[in-house]
């Protein structure tokens, strides 16, 4: 199993998660509003905001736990549909998820996604 995260603008959220519900069986998805900076801080951010002398962009983090063979297909859907060829566009993280438990049923590992 693997875990995604992606940062992401705001402006793009729908269209992610429209191409994300098209993959069948999909399991799920976290949204955040997050705060932050990217090497050029904030000069093309879209939305920002200001907390004391910092000013941070605004932006989206989607979170996604799948299968190993549904990975390439998420990324796909983020990857094509976040993009839009400018600074702070974003980016995808993937980590390995070692355990899953679904605290209602108690199912383990694939099943509990």
């Amino acid at each position: 199993m693997k875990e995604i995260k992606a940062i992401i603008q705001p402006g793009t959220l729908d269209a992610v998660i429209h191409a994300l519900k098209q993959i069948p069986d999909l399991p799920g998805i976290t949204v955040s509003e997050v705060r932050g900076f990217g090497r050029n801080r904030t000069v093309d951010a879209s939305h920002t905001v200001m907390e004391g002398a910092n000013e941070f962009g605004i932006k989206v983090k989607l979170e996604v736990v799948v299968p190993d063979e549904m990975l390439e297909s998420a990324i796909q859907a983020i990857q094509a549909n976040a993009h839009r060829g400018r600074s702070g566009d974003g980016k995808i993280f993937v980590y390995t998820v070692n355990e899953v438990i679904n605290l209602r049923t108690g199912d383990r590992g694939e099943q509990a996604i």
